[in-house]
């Protein structure tokens, strides 16, 4: 009992913290003779959503001014990680596209300023007069699937000489808008249908 000034009784941590390792090695070794409970998803969900709960309940409220500035720090980097994943698609799509090689070259562009758009396509209707129906058939490769699409629309033309009929293969140019529908002129007949 006679205790020393330069022995001063243990702090209350002090003295729980070798009395809390000491058991811990016991605890392992008794947990694998001990069966494992095993416990059904919705018991399981329950389970985290109840301590979910109770973290909540214990953390200091937060302003909202806190709040927003944690959403927009997540919101941030979601951003981050996004751009990083869509470069790296469009670096693997470009590189399976030139197979392999990396070259920076665009194609040159179908339609710009004072270039007329030209379509070829094959004749469905010629019974106005001056005026034909051409199916545009469009066949590409889906761009994140790969599987091969076929698209087709129906364009009306203007054929002044009524010098196509039904079945032929036809090249037509964009022009003015000639009536509620007509857009296109006829230019050259390709192949006539036998």
């Amino acid at each position: 009992m006679a205790e020393t000034e330069n022995n001063e009784p243990e702090t209350p941590d002090e003295a729980e913290a070798p009395a809390a390792e000491a058991p811990a090695p016991e605890a392992e070794s008794a947990a694998p003779s001990q069966p494992v409970e095993v416990v059904a998803p919705r018991e399981r969900r329950r389970r985290a959503r109840a301590t979910k709960a109770a973290q909540s309940r214990t953390r200091k409220a937060r302003t909202p001014e806190e709040r927003q500035a944690e959403r927009v720090e997540e919101r941030r980097r979601k951003a981050e990680a996004r751009r990083v994943e869509r470069t790296r698609s469009r670096e693997k799509a470009r590189s399976a596209r030139t197979g392999g090689a990396d070259t920076e070259s665009t194609p040159a562009r179908e339609h710009g300023p004072g270039r007329q758009k030209t379509r070829q396509g094959v004749v469905v209707s010629d019974k106005a007069d001056k005026t034909i129906t051409v199916r545009i058939d469009v066949t590409r490769r889906h761009r994140r699937y790969e599987k091969i699409v076929r698209v087709s629309n129906t364009l009306h033309a203007h054929d002044e000489a009524n010098d196509a009929h039904i079945g032929d293969t036809v090249i037509l140019r964009e022009c003015r808008p000639l009536s509620r529908l007509k857009r296109w002129r006829l230019v050259e007949v390709v192949e006539r249908a036998e």
